[in-house]
């Protein structure tokens, strides 16, 4: 028996003064719907979160709405349907295609992992084990559904969503949840983009809702550049004089295509030696035809000055890997050329094969990307760690860790606060979410400063009502 509130709430099981996790359960007297069901990655009390038991019977969920396939948001979905859930999820055309690859590659990379563990006898478990199988994430494609842009798709209920741009990854949206019995409307943000993305169009306005949650990713930090492309340029470019190689740990979805196109800018341009460059990742490699062929066929959510032109992702001199032996070929090839490879933040994946061979040297480059987690190896490389742990073993660090935070593609301070204010009315609730204790404090202060109402900052299973 579902224990229903007598209003409808939303409780926050992730992403709730955290980045990661994202997990947004809301209760209605006749439904329950959980919006985004992300991975907690990043320090170890937030990846042990992943295997506590979830805080509601994954099985009394009517439906599940995906507002984009990054890990932090769809990669807890095939542990949910391992324990029970069998309804419906919905999301964008395009973010179900992505999701359906990004699972099954954490599935696969989580076997591979707990095999290597036990195998090498690193893991403090008897037996290792993954949190879920390739086959869990094969179950939970299956249960996709298509939601509509901009018109309404009844989920659950008296739960309708309907969904608007939000700039941030090919498929990403920003989710409006309504409901029959006259509530008002609540709207989720999801990640949202930057207004100058290199492929797609900025996000869409916010319509008229009584609650906004939205994330605060950035919500601390100016990015001082609308790209970071000619400081990459400048990193390779020094990395190449002294014959090294440059690895860029790189989100194989959309961070690949944005950092490839700024590639083809600074080559066409001469402002890097024309050098090899390697796509080392299964799962880029799928997202880059995704974003190929949107770009091709002039999909909606492409900017028009780039519509019909996928040469963009070409700097010339490109290979993209197919198999393990092609990985490791690379090994072999002469200095100096760069390598993209996932997992963003290095926490898993190929990326971490090529770091075990550059960190120690110093004439190659880690080029750091993209928002990088507390107690990822990504933010160790950031903060100077002078030694870093990959499969059990210790690497001096050596080589040259550039950071170039302009290349993400969350919205900065101003261009989060911007967004909300093309809504057509305040909400009456602000929420803020997907944001480290800071960035929430800083978002908070502009917040009560620029519309005079105070931003609502839950922590982990706390609940608000609508």
């Amino acid at each position: 028996m579902v224990d229903h509130p007598q209003r409808p709430l939303i409780r926050f099981l992730g992403a709730a003064k955290t980045v990661t996790g994202s997990k947004f359960l809301i209760e209605t007297p006749r439904a329950r719907v959980l919006v985004d069901c992300g991975l907690f990655q990043g320090e170890k009390e937030l990846r042990e979160r992943n295997w506590q038991p979830f805080p509601v019977d994954p099985s009394s969920i009517d439906a599940v709405v995906i507002s984009h396939a990054h890990l932090d948001h769809v990669g807890y979905l095939p542990a949910l349907v391992r324990h029970g859930f069998n309804g419906s999820v919905w999301a964008s055309e395009s973010t179900g295609r992505l999701a359906g690859v990004i699972m099954a590659d954490s599935g696969r990379i989580q076997e591979e992992d707990a095999e290597r563990a036990n195998r090498k006898g690193y893991s403090k478990h008897r037996p290792a084990l993954p949190l879920y199988t390739e086959r869990d994430a094969v179950a939970a494609a299956a249960l996709f559904r298509v939601a509509a842009w901009n018109a309404p798709t009844r989920v659950a209920d008296g739960v309708s969503i309907r969904l608007t741009r939000a700039g941030h990854i090919l498929g990403s949206a920003s989710i409006l949840v309504e409901f029959d019995d006259g509530t008002a409307p609540v709207h989720l943000s999801g990640d949202l983009g930057r207004p100058h993305h290199p492929v797609l169009g900025p996000p869409d306005p916010p319509p008229s809702a009584g609650t906004v949650v939205m994330e605060t990713t950035y919500g601390d930090t100016e990015h001082l550049e609308e790209d970071g492309t000619e400081e990459l340029g400048r990193a390779i470019a020094r990395t190449a004089g002294r014959g090294g190689t440059v690895v860029i740990p790189a989100f194989a979805v959309d961070r690949t295509e944005v950092v490839l196109t700024a590639l083809k800018r600074l080559t066409d341009a001469g402002a890097i030696p024309p050098i090899p460059v390697y796509l080392d990742s299964p799962m880029a490699r799928s997202a880059l035809g995704f974003y190929v062929r949107a770009v091709a066929e002039h999909h909606h959510e492409i900017r028009e000055d780039v519509a019909g032109n996928p040469s963009i992702f070409d700097p010339g001199d490109l290979t993209v890997t197919e198999s393990v032996e092609d990985s490791k070929a690379i090994n072999h090839v002469k200095p100096p050329l760069v390598i993209i490879s996932a997992s963003g933040m290095a926490t898993g994946g190929r990326v971490l094969h090529h770091l075990k061979r550059v960190l120690p040297d110093p004439a190659s480059t880690v080029c750091l990307v993209g928002y990088q987690a507390v107690g990822t190896r990504g933010r160790d490389l950031l903060n100077g760690r002078e030694e870093i742990k990959i499969h059990g073993e210790k690497y001096p660090v050596r080589c040259e860790i550039a950071s170039i935070p302009a290349f993400s593609v969350h919205a900065d301070r101003s261009e989060l606060l911007d967004w909300l204010a093309s809504a057509p009315e305040t909400p009456s609730k602000i929420i803020g979410v997907h944001g480290d204790p800071e960035a929430l404090s800083s978002l908070s202060e502009a917040v009560s400063s620029r519309f005079g109402t105070t931003l609502i900052t839950p922590g982990q299973g706390e609940s608000v009502l609508l």
